[in-house]
């Protein structure tokens, strides 16, 4: 799951240079000498005082904020013994905060992006995990409606497919941005979810990590959403996201189909305009599907359109590019990751991963 980019808010300005203390005449030399010689000495003494002190009040403003954040923790019911467990040294980590701005889906051309999102082997990799755990995503597409192979790209593009869950702890990338100014209620929120989660026994501390902004597990849940979403599918009596891949799987359906999913509906596909077609009144939001039969509309693989349902014209290159119709439940895999870039990653897996072809409008070159 993404978290939106926002400045550092806080920092402060770099201390300017000393300047000149300026030449020293021959009367007096010795005496003037030696003040410059204090002078430098003092200096030296402030500036490394000045360290030695920002240091100090780092460190015991963190501190101050831990103490914080375990007054408001015992009031949900946490422990001392899973609180001093959670943050044993536990410090902040200024790499953290270099990341929150350099997140794949804002920095790349859109081409560029679903080319690694949708490559070759993410696709054959994705195949043979629907072959491996065919019989959970039967039960699971069951239970909650959502189709499995979106569930199965959303694994792949978070951690393809649990190839990489991240290995920072949870509890220190939530204190450092949380104390850091970086989005502090929403963190400080997460911060403590997390030490709920570690209160209820689903994963131990030495296990529990994720992503650099808090993101957890096998499909990168943030904390709040294991509290709302996670499930424990196995009946084990944990709600194991990181190493359970039926609990992961499992969880990420719940959470698509508590937001909103549609059963037996696509996320949409790729259409064809025809030219000179003229899309006025049909440019902004959801119009049924009869409306784009009439206008012209015909499905890129040659298939037959919906005759029920609605959809809304997406273009993200402009009329040079793809031309996708997309139903409600592409904004639902936004609500995941509210990236456009990200959500037609999945959705595009998805397809591939079900046997369906490439695209056959390419990205423009210079969206590539």
């Amino acid at each position: 799951m993404r978290i939106d980019p926002v400045p550092m808010l806080g920092l402060k300005q770099p201390t300017p240079p000393l300047g000149s203390l300026g030449p020293v005449n021959s009367k007096g030399q010795i005496l003037r000498a030696g003040l410059v010689l204090a002078l430098f000495a003092c200096a030296f003494l402030l500036i490394g005082g000045d360290r030695v002190r920002a240091a100090s009040n780092s460190d015991a403003s963190f501190k101050h904020f831990v103490e914080g954040v375990w007054v408001d923790a015992a009031h949900l019911g946490v422990s001392r013994q899973t609180f001093d467990a959670a943050f044993a040294g536990v410090t902040p980590d200024p790499a953290i905060v270099a990341k929150t701005e350099k997140q794949a889906e804002f920095v790349k051309p859109i081409g560029d992006y679903l080319a690694s999102a949708v490559s070759n082997a993410r696709i054959e990799k994705g195949r043979a995990q629907h072959q491996q755990w065919s019989a959970v995503l039967d039960k699971i597409e069951a239970t909650y409606g959502v189709d499995r192979y979106v569930v199965l790209a959303v694994w792949g593009m978070e951690t393809n497919y649990g190839g990489f869950t991240g290995n920072t702890p949870v509890i220190r990338a939530l204190a450092t941005l949380a104390h850091a100014g970086y989005r502090t209620k929403f963190f400080r929120g997460e911060l403590l979810k997390a030490l709920q989660i570690l209160e209820a026994k689903h994963v131990s501390v030495a296990e529990f990590t994720g992503s650099w902004a808090g993101a957890m597990g096998q499909t990168q849940f943030m904390p709040s959403s294991f509290m709302k979403f996670a499930v424990d599918y196995d009946g084990d009596g944990h709600k194991n996201i990181w190493t359970n891949v039926p609990d992961a799987l499992a969880s990420t359906a719940n959470y698509l189909a508590k937001n909103g999913w549609e059963r037996d509906v696509t996320w949409g596909y790729e259409a064809i305009v025809p030219p000179r077609a003229d899309l006025s009144a049909l440019s902004q939001g959801y119009h049924h599907f009869n409306d784009w039969i009439a206008a012209g509309l015909i499905r890129a693989d040659g298939s037959r359109m919906p005759t029920e349902g609605e959809a809304m014209l997406l273009q993200p290159a402009g009329s040079d590019g793809p031309t996708f119709l997309v139903t409600h439940n592409f904004k639902i895999i936004r609500t995941y990751n509210n990236s456009m870039s990200y959500a037609l990653g999945v959705a595009l897996l998805s397809d591939r991963v079900a046997g369906q072809e490439p695209l056959r409008q390419a990205w423009p070159i210079a969206l590539r």
